[in-house]
């Protein structure tokens, strides 16, 4: 059996962001890795490598918030649609909405969430998207299996397919540069 399901529903918690003040040097440069929605590849879920870190001061005096490993990440703002699992503790800027401690399999919830993605913006192609705004995010749908190891099963075929992929893509890339 499959339901219909609020985003809001997949997980217990969500954060925002922001960005401690770039002219205040000692909060960069840190340990705490920091991502930007340039930071996220519209067709790469997974593997971000953040290119900023701040400090713990950061954190304490600004509006970033230390996010839990296992979270998803969804730009809502500048690249509306692009989204990341996060398999480490991390902050992000304003741009985004992270969903933490998963009711939903890891796997199967970033596919889902992606695919509505993909679709609403599909709805409103041609215009120019500004942003969405979390309550209006939280309130999408997805539909979900009920039984947690079918979430799992259907999320590992699409991870082992995205890797696949991926593998062959390097492979190719690697055959065009010879």
């Amino acid at each position: 059996d499959w339901e219909e399901r609020k985003l809001g529903e997949l997980s217990q918690d969500t954060f925002g962001g922001g960005t401690p003040k770039t002219s205040v040097t000692e909060y960069w440069n840190g340990e705490i890795p920091w991502i930007q929605s340039s930071d996220l590849s519209s067709d790469h879920l997974f593997g971000v490598l953040p290119k900023k870190h701040i400090t713990e001061n950061a954190v304490k005096n600004s509006a970033t918030k230390l996010i839990p490993k296992n979270s998803i990440a969804i730009v809502t703002r500048v690249g509306v649609g692009k989204l990341a699992f996060m398999p480490y503790e991390f902050t992000s800027s304003q741009d985004f909405l992270s969903l933490s401690n998963l009711q939903v399999d890891c796997n199967f919830g970033m596919y889902s969430i992606y695919k509505m993605l993909q679709r609403e913006l599909n709805n409103i192609q041609g215009t120019s998207i500004k942003g969405i705004t979390k309550a209006d995010l939280l309130d999408k749908e997805v539909i979900i299996p009920v039984e947690f190891e079918e979430q799992q099963r259907i999320g590992s075929f699409f991870k082992q397919l995205d890797d696949t992929i991926a593998l062959h893509q390097r492979k190719l890339d690697l055959l065009k540069e010879q």
